[in-house]
C-alpha cells in the first residue's frame, strides 16, 4: 500500500490529510474520508487502509486544520468539552469549501480517477456527505452517513435539505441506541428523501449503539454491526464506483 500525509491546498488555508491507495493497478476510485468528532487519527488511518486494499484511493482530511494540525484529547470531561468547542467551529458550508478543494486535488493526481468518486462520513461528518453529495451531484457518485448526527436541523444549510439534491446512491446507516440521532429525527430524515425521491437506502442496526463501527471506541464497539457496516460500504462502492468498468 502507498500513504502519503500531504497538505490540501485551501481558500483558508493547508488541510493536512492521510492519502493510501493501492501500489499497482491505478488510477482508482476515490473515497473521501470524513473525520468523526475526534478527529483524523491512527484508528481512523486503519479504516481508510482497509478501504484502500480492496482498490480504492482514500483520502482522509483534518477538518480542524483551521485552528490546528493535530488534534487529541482523552474522554474525560475537559476533553469532551474541548471536542464540542472544535465541532462547534465547523458547518456544512466549510466543509463544502473543503470537499472542492478535495475534488480540485484528486482531479489533478495520476493514481486518482476522479470521474468516480465515492463518500463516507460517521457522526459529524455524516451530515457532511449528505451535504456533500447534494452539493456536488455530478462529481460525488454514492455517499454514506454511518450513525450521523444532526442529520435535521432548522438551518438552512441542513442535510436533509441538500441530500434531496443527490443524484447518486445514498447509504444510511442508523444505531438503535443512539441519543444523537434519536428515531423521530431519522424520521424526519428519511420522509423528507421519499418525498423527493431520493434514491436512498436507510437500514437500522439493532442493538448497536452510536459508534459500534469504532474499533477503539469502549463500550460503544459492536463487531457484527461494524462487519456488517463494511459489507454495505464495499457492495455500496463497488455498484457506483466500479461496476460501471
Amino acid at each position: 500500500m502507498i500513504e502519503h500525509h500531504l497538505d490540501i491546498p485551501t481558500g483558508e488555508g493547508s488541510m493536512n490529510t492521510f492519502i493510501t491507495y493501492p501500489e499497482e493497478g491505478g488510477p482508482f476510485p476515490v473515497v473521501f474520508f470524513y473525520m468523526d468528532a475526534p478527529g483524523k487519527r491512527e484508528e481512523l488511518h486503519d479504516m481508510a487502509r482497509r478501504l484502500a486494499t480492496v482498490g480504492y484511493f482514500v483520502v482522509l482530511p483534518n477538518l480542524y486544520y483551521r485552528r490546528a494540525r493535530e488534534f487529541s484529547h482523552p474522554f474525560d470531561a475537559d476533553g469532551i468539552e474541548k471536542m464540542l468547542a472544535m465541532m462547534r467551529t465547523l458547518t456544512n458550508e466549510l466543509v463544502l469549501q473543503d470537499t472542492l478543494a478535495m475534488i480540485n486535488f484528486v482531479d489533478d493526481h495520476a493514481n486518482a480517477d476522479a470521474r468516480r468518486i465515492g463518500a463516507v462520513g460517521y457522526c459529524m461528518s455524516g451530515p457532511f456527505v449528505l451535504c456533500a453529495a447534494g452539493r456536488y451531484p455530478n462529481r460525488i457518485k454514492c455517499a454514506a452517513s454511518i450513525y450521523g448526527a444532526k442529520l435535521v436541523t432548522d438551518r438552512d444549510d441542513s442535510a436533509h435539505l441538500m441530500a434531496d439534491k443527490a443524484t447518486g446512491e445514498l447509504y444510511i446507516a442508523c444505531a438503535e441506541i443512539d441519543e444523537y440521532a434519536p428515531r423521530e429525527i431519522i424520521a424526519e430524515l428519511e420522509s423528507h428523501l421519499r418525498g423527493a425521491d431520493t434514491n436512498y437506502r436507510l437500514e437500522w442496526y439493532p442493538g448497536a449503539h452510536h459508534g459500534f463501527a469504532f474499533p477503539d471506541r469502549a463500550g460503544a464497539f459492536h463487531m457484527p454491526s461494524a462487519e456488517r457496516h463494511w459489507e454495505r460500504l464495499f457492495a455500496l462502492f463497488n455498484r457506483n464506483l466500479v461496476a460501471e468498468d
